[in-house]
């Protein structure tokens, strides 16, 4: 097997059960918020502070992944999120709010890892279509977690649904403990007996950030980034709980609906990847995709409950928009950054997309407990992509003059 798909192969899989794993949190939402006691849309606080120890990993995980390598980061990264799901699985309180932050730190190595091992071995002319075929693993886990997770649990409960989840991340670290051999280098793991005490280090995050000085195109390629992951974590967090409150599907369907919607996702990251290396202007592709993003969330959210062959394509074209940004947006990454500052580089733009993943729901949360509808809360956070991708083409076009 070449190179680059064995890399493909173990990242893949990697990205696929993490993202299967940390989407059916929030198909989950309902019965576990139900039995904490509170009310639907706090799932948002689950979301939120997963999100948020994905930032804790970017932030301060790069010596950590200098000094494991990325296979064997990959894998205490499995390990902290099976640890977070033991301990949502105990009545939400303080230890599950903890857990919740386990199961996000446990996720962050995907990307920077990920990263680490593709650009050494992807090649160029075919770089964009296989980050993207990569980051296709987070729609497709998530659409197994939709058709999967929401009737597991209704079937055997909460707590037998997160213990299979956890088996399912020890079985996958398993697996990629042979391809350590193959999609290392030597060398690549360093001792480095600070990575530890990097984790708390204010330092350490000045320093990620300020890999971003790199390329000039980083800051707008970061600020695209981020208002996507806004965008996408409302939809992610949200869509299941809107179509069960709002259109009075059962819990099976709402998961169908986010199944449709990350299928689509998982189509269009690729597709959009083959489509980027094609044409070969990733910015003013991810400016483009930002306008008909939101126009699509803005249908998503109009359609009549009453009709459900239009509420599952709306649900699609949102997918494919809205969620299939990521491939070409990482792979853009590693290629403008230099060579040895490429998982810096991802670690610090992929920051800035997560806690605009922390914050984008608990403003959603905010929206709707001020008293408007899902709906408004959802066109809110699609004209802000809308409005980022307008100044991402406008900054394409300047320099185009210039």
């Amino acid at each position: 097997m070449p190179l680059w798909a064995s890399a493909l192969a173990g990242t893949l899989l990697v990205q696929t059960v993490c993202a299967f794993t940390s989407i059916s949190l929030p198909i989950l939402g309902p019965p576990l918020m139900e039995r904490a006691g509170l009310p639907p849309e706090g799932i948002g606080a689950v979301s939120a502070l997963s999100s948020l120890g994905i930032c804790w990993f970017l932030a301060s995980g790069g010596p950590m992944l200098n000094r494991f390598g990325a296979v064997r980061t990959l894998q205490i990264g499995m390990g902290c999120m099976g640890l977070g799901l033991l301990m949502l699985a105990s009545p939400l309180g303080l230890v599950g709010l903890v857990g919740a932050l386990a199961v996000g730190f446990g996720n962050g190595p995907n990307t920077p890892a990920g990263s680490q091992i593709l650009i050494r071995s992807a090649p160029p002319g075919h770089r964009t279509l296989i980050f993207s075929i990569k980051q296709a693993g987070v729609p497709l886990g998530g659409a197994l977690a939709g058709l999967t997770a929401a009737p597991f649990v209704v079937a055997h409960g909460v707590t037998a649904t997160l213990g299979v989840l956890v088996a399912l991340l020890a079985l996958c670290s398993i697996a990629i403990q042979p391809l350590r051999r193959t999609l290392e280098k030597d060398g690549d793991a360093a001792p480095g007996p600070g990575w530890a005490r990097a984790l708390v280090q204010p330092a350490e995050v000045v320093r990620c950030v300020a890999a971003l000085r790199s390329h000039p195109s980083l800051p707008m390629l970061t600020a695209v980034g981020a208002s996507y992951s806004l965008m996408q974590a409302c939809l992610t967090a949200f869509t299941a709980t809107f179509v069960y409150t709002r259109h009075g599907m059962s819990l099976t369907e709402a998961g169908q609906v986010v199944a449709v919607m990350l299928v689509s996702s998982m189509c269009g990251r690729i597709a959009l990847g083959w489509l980027a290396d094609r044409l070969g202007n990733a910015l003013r592709h991810l400016g483009i995709q930002a306008v008909l993003s939101a126009l699509s969330v803005a249908l998503l959210v109009a359609v009549d409950g009453g009709s459900p062959h239009l509420l599952y394509l709306s649900a699609a074209l949102a997918g494919f928009t809205a969620i299939g940004w990521n491939g070409v947006h990482i792979a853009e990454l590693a290629r403008v950054a230099p060579l040895s500052l490429v998982s810096s580089v991802t670690s610090a733009s992929s920051l800035f997309g997560f806690v605009a993943s922390v914050c984008g729901p608990l403003v959603f949360m905010a929206i709707v407990a001020a008293g408007a509808r899902y709906e408004t809360a959802f066109l809110a956070m699609a004209a802000q992509l809308a409005c980022v991708g307008l100044l991402c083409l406008l900054g394409d076009g300047r320099r185009r003059v210039g």
